[in-house]
């Protein structure tokens, strides 16, 4: 049960401050031309995080709380903060498709990721195999 929590808590951790890291990302431009790395990192990360997750931890209940994180983190960078800011922000037509983008490609790839952990079958122990013969003697 302590395992299971650790692996809970690390998960957590992990798709939040990559979810922080790429609503951050978003508004990143070079030459006025925005740049969606965020929608990459977004794809990827939560293939990687949620497939990492089941197969470290073993659980399915494991698995599906990266993509949790994720989606709570950028949902709530669509509300406009009481100070008046907003983290994914609108702006010209370039930068709407950039956080369009990252929304929509971001929770598509939750959400596959969620079902192939969900649908894969349980993760198991292997044990090591024994030496010997099994026959009990040598000979």
């Amino acid at each position: 049960m302590l395992r299971l929590l650790g692996w809970s808590v690390l998960a957590v951790a992990v798709a939040a401050w990559l979810a922080l890291v790429e609503v951050f990302w978003l508004p990143w431009r070079v030459g006025g031309v925005p740049v969606p790395v965020s929608l990459l990192v977004a794809v990827v990360g939560n293939l990687m995080l949620v497939d990492a997750a089941r197969r470290l931890s073993g659980s399915r209940l494991v698995a599906v709380l990266p993509a949790v994180v994720w989606l709570v983190i950028a949902i709530a960078g669509t509300m406009r903060r009481p100070e008046g800011d907003l983290l994914l922000p609108g702006g010209d037509a370039a930068t709407q498709a950039v956080t369009l983008g990252f929304l929509l490609f971001g929770v598509v790839a939750a959400a596959f990721a969620v079902g192939r952990a969900l649908g894969a079958e349980p993760v198991r122990q292997v044990r090591p195999a024994r030496a010997g013969s099994g026959s009990g003697g040598a000979r």
